[in-house]
């Protein structure tokens, strides 16, 4: 074993030696031995543009110039500020105030702490978190614990704390979601409800419709529980419009996004709360201070690549570009419609997904590695949830290079006959 890296979700016990990127642009990662790769998963969700568009490339060396990072507790600069400003006029109406992190899962962590908060510092102290089956929000303590229980948990069992879980809402089976939630919100004066809008990321490209999104933030409003939308995934045009929320007509009480807010160029995550949130923790009484920091907050690199990406949006014809992903997206994964080696076809604006049928599904189906390494072979970067096989790419992504990804979901097909 040549190398002393660790890389995360991979048993090296069974997987090869990963490939060596040396270089990354639009669509494809390339090889130290110059094999191009097409990028279909947008490198964990996170690539949006395509890689290293030239305007944020150019917005990060600038700023290298005059900062680099600068402690955020009591002092603040200007790419933050900015950036700040324009977060709260692009989200849904109400989200007044940003607080900045590094990653996903810090940035539902920082939701989680100011729900609690909110409750506590007002007087009525409230602790249950309420969540939806399948989902997924993170590896650390708090957003494992809001998550799905299961194979990326379960060592860390004992850690955990306990959530009331509302089942998800399925094709046809929508209001047990609802009931289940308007129940455990009326009994259990639930703190807060948190949510993957319009898609379950890691939780096997699971779909349902706005309307129960819309629902869900009419029972928590009804009942005093805080709305946490956990839009990490979701966000900055995946789901086809700027954030998933906006397809309800919702207006969340706190906002997760990280992923596509620097167009995936580094890591930087906000977490947008109401006025109201802010000001139960704004008090002469300095016990209710929010209580959250990380080393890195608004790296002022990092917040001026978001900055150049929300240029990109201004400037460039990025919404058209989604539509016209969503629209390939649905009119080629169309051919596995019928086909009986597939389940659960399906897309949510660029996201498209579907099942493949095998006898043994779930995360760790045995295909899974197998689909992996085939695609790899043909230079694709597909990485399958198990049997569940998903194309989220860049949306500078051509047609053609979707019509080469999907005949190589169909030729992959055939290795689930080859396991039964």
């Amino acid at each position: 074993m040549s190398s002393a890296v660790w890389h995360p979700f991979t048993q090296h016990a069974t997987e090869p030696v990963p490939p060596t990127i040396v270089r990354t642009e639009g669509a494809y990662v390339e090889t130290c031995d110059g094999k191009r790769i097409l990028d279909a998963i947008s490198s964990w969700w996170v690539i949006t543009h395509g890689h290293r568009h030239p305007k944020i490339m150019e917005a990060i060396r600038e700023a290298t110039e005059t900062l680099d990072q600068v402690i955020f507790a009591g002092l603040s600069h200007d790419p933050a500020e900015q950036l700040a400003e324009v977060l709260v006029d692009m989200t849904p109406a109400g989200l007044d105030w940003v607080f900045y992190s590094d990653s996903g899962s810090t940035s539902v962590e920082v939701a989680l702490k100011m729900a609690l908060g909110f409750h506590r510092n007002n007087g009525f102290p409230r602790s249950r978190i309420v969540v939806v089956e399948d989902s997924y929000h993170g590896d650390t303590i708090g957003t494992m614990s809001v998550g799905a229980r299961g194979v990326f948990n379960a060592a860390y069992e004992p850690l955990l704390f306990e959530v009331d879980i509302i089942p998800f809402p399925a094709i046809g089976h929508e209001q047990k979601t609802l009931d289940a939630f308007e129940r455990l919100a009326r009994e259990y004066k639930a703190a807060a409800l948190i949510v993957e809008p319009l898609v379950l990321g890691a939780g096997g490209m699971l779909m349902y419709p706005a309307w129960v999104l819309t629902e869900l933030k009419r029972i928590a409003e009804r009942s005093g529980t805080l709305f946490i939308a956990d839009e990490v995934m979701t966000g900055w045009g995946r789901t086809g419009t700027m954030f998933a929320c906006e397809q309800a007509g919702i207006a969340p009480d706190i906002l997760c996004t990280s992923k596509g807010l620097t167009g995936g160029s580094l890591p930087l995550a906000a977490t947008l709360a109401t006025d109201a949130i802010f000001r139960a923790h704004y008090s002469r009484d300095r016990k209710k201070t929010f209580f959250h920091s990380s080393s890195y907050t608004a790296n002022p690199i990092a917040c001026a690549a978001a900055l150049a990406n929300v240029g990109i949006w201004n400037d460039e014809p990025v919404a058209k570009r989604v539509a016209l992903l969503s629209k390939m997206q649905a009119e080629k994964i169309a051919r596995f419609s019928g086909d009986p080696r597939f389940e659960n076809v399906r897309t949510t604006g660029t996201v498209a997904a579907l099942d493949l049928r095998v006898g043994n599904a779930g995360y760790l189906a045995e295909v899974g590695p197998r689909l992996r390494a085939f695609f790899l072979e043909r230079g694709l970067l597909v990485r399958p949830l198990g049997n569940v096989i998903y194309v989220l790419p860049p949306y500078c992504v051509t047609s053609g290079e979707l019509d080469r990804l999907y005949d190589a979901i169909d030729e992959a097909a055939g290795l689930a006959s080859d396991i039964r």
